[in-house]
């Protein structure tokens, strides 16, 4: 291996393919989507240079403004979900469910592999109120709360708490299975020494836990965060976006404006917008990572 890795034309070997693809597929799109930014119209059809006029109508479209609030409302939700229920799945796969961890494991992995369309036909049955009860109210019905039966999907009130509960269900799996591989990685010793010591579980989780999972705590929040961030085919599954753009993200808003209104310039302001929250997202949060002593 070392003498592979010393050879110059070896190593050029190896990564010039994948540059060439990153390249083609990420680099070029986005610099061709920046050059789209400045034109107003579609291309080849009322193609016309806007020059700035599509960056100044970003911050005075309302549209836009509610999907942002959207989007946020959706990350916060389900980005602590996803990373702190996952971080507690792996905890009881590692302490408190050792003799069906594996089982447990798989169960709560499956979801991650289901295709999204599916996953999203399965939750409309269940937040279902016509023209039958679904799981959910099915289920309040029977235990005596009926005044909780409700069209969940159905209005804007419960839409995006709807949505986020089944984007945590369906990628919470995830999250465990890379804690729980960090968890193996910390020594039994320093677990052991820290319940000589007299650490309780929740001193032993804050003082010891957390310092040593805090790189893979950071990033499980860069891949939620970017995830979030981009959401777009668990709503349109779900939602359509809907009700009353109450599920509307900024990816399927800039969708719309660039594929449904033919607003191919203004779409591509939108899409760099995203990227940009993406990038500054992500270094805020890496700026929480701290070195362990």
């Amino acid at each position: 291996m070392k003498t592979v890795l010393s050879n110059k034309k070896a190593i050029f070997l190896f990564v010039f393919p994948g540059f060439v693809l990153y390249t083609v597929f990420v680099v070029l799109p986005v610099i061709w989507s920046g050059y789209y930014t400045f034109f107003d119209g579609i291309p080849g059809i009322k193609w016309e240079f806007c020059g700035l006029d599509n960056f100044v109508r970003l911050f005075h479209d309302k549209n836009f403004m509610k999907a942002l609030i959207v989007n946020l409302k959706y990350i916060g939700i389900v980005t602590v979900g996803q990373v702190g229920i996952g971080l507690l799945l792996a905890l009881m796969f590692k302490y408190w469910l050792k003799h069906f961890a594996t089982l447990v494991r798989t169960i709560v992995f499956f979801p991650v592999v289901l295709p999204t369309v599916a996953v999203g036909q399965l939750f409309v049955k269940i937040y279902e109120i016509q023209p039958h009860y679904g799981l959910l109210n099915s289920v309040l019905k029977a235990v005596g709360l009926q005044e909780l039966v409700q069209p969940w999907i159905g209005q804007a009130s419960t839409a995006l708490g709807s949505l986020s509960a089944m984007d945590i269900w369906t990628a919470v799996g995830f999250y465990a299975i890379i804690f729980y591989g960090a968890l193996l990685d910390i020594p039994e010793d320093v677990v052991e020494a820290a319940r000589i010591d007299g650490c309780k579980p929740f001193q032993l989780f804050r003082m010891v836990l957390t310092p040593l999972l805090r790189p893979m705590i950071i990033t499980c929040a860069i891949f939620s965060f970017t995830g979030t961030v981009k959401m777009f085919e668990s709503a349109l599954a779900l939602t359509g976006g809907g009700p009353g753009g109450a599920t509307k993200s900024l990816s399927i808003y800039m969708y719309d404006t660039a594929f449904t209104y033919s607003k191919t310039g203004y779409g591509s302001v939108i899409a760099l917008f995203i990227f940009l929250v993406c990038v500054v997202g992500s270094r805020i949060i890496r700026s929480f990572e701290k070195p362990i002593d």
